[in-house]
């Protein structure tokens, strides 16, 4: 059996956005680690307002799929912009990617995978992506470590609890511990 090599095959990437106790948030973006990439090929992970952006006194977002696309967007930035405008996590997290997914079909007849989690600075999270079956896990005072897989209805994501088999991002809120 020929298996046909793909820059993407086998590679994800893992991204968070973090609440503590202080109301201080964090988010981070590590990159896929693609190969068979350009000399010099920079993608959306290390890039402030692609692959992740953050403000305390709003929220985070965290990106992956095809860093080409998410860069030509700022879609972190974007949904935390939203979120100061009001907009509730995942409110701002779907049309984010689907404003923007539609933008790229209009440009060039296709958008590239997008997957992005959000969470604002009361930690309510959000999530969505342009492709079925992204996971990602939340962690909450309230809420065990839950895994959960994106569904598609319309143009909204529905959540279902799953086992966790690739892709895995994480959003969890910090608890101030009780001495």
């Amino acid at each position: 059996m020929t298996q046909e090599i793909k820059p993407y095959s086998g590679h994800d990437t893992v991204g968070m956005v973090c609440l503590d106790e202080n109301a201080k948030m964090t988010s981070a973006t590590s990159t896929s680690g693609l190969f068979m990439k350009r000399s010099g090929r920079v993608g959306d992970s290390p890039v402030s307002g692609s692959g992740f952006y953050v403000d305390s006194e709003v929220g985070g977002a965290s990106a992956t799929g095809l860093g080409e696309d998410v860069m030509k967007g700022c879609v972190s930035y974007e949904i935390v912009r939203m979120m100061k405008e009001g907009m509730h996590p995942q409110a701002a997290c779907e049309k984010a990617v689907n404003t923007f997914s539609k933008e790229l079909i209009k440009r060039r007849g296709e958008a590239g995978d997008m997957s992005l989690i959000a969470m604002n600075n009361k930690g309510e999270w959000g999530c969505a992506t342009n492709i079925e079956g992204f996971s990602f896990v939340v962690a909450t005072p309230e809420l065990e470590p839950t895994v959960f897989v994106v569904k598609h209805e319309g143009e909204h994501s529905v959540f279902e609890k799953k086992q966790v088999r690739n892709g895995l991002m994480i959003i969890c809120v910090q608890e101030q511990p009780h001495w």
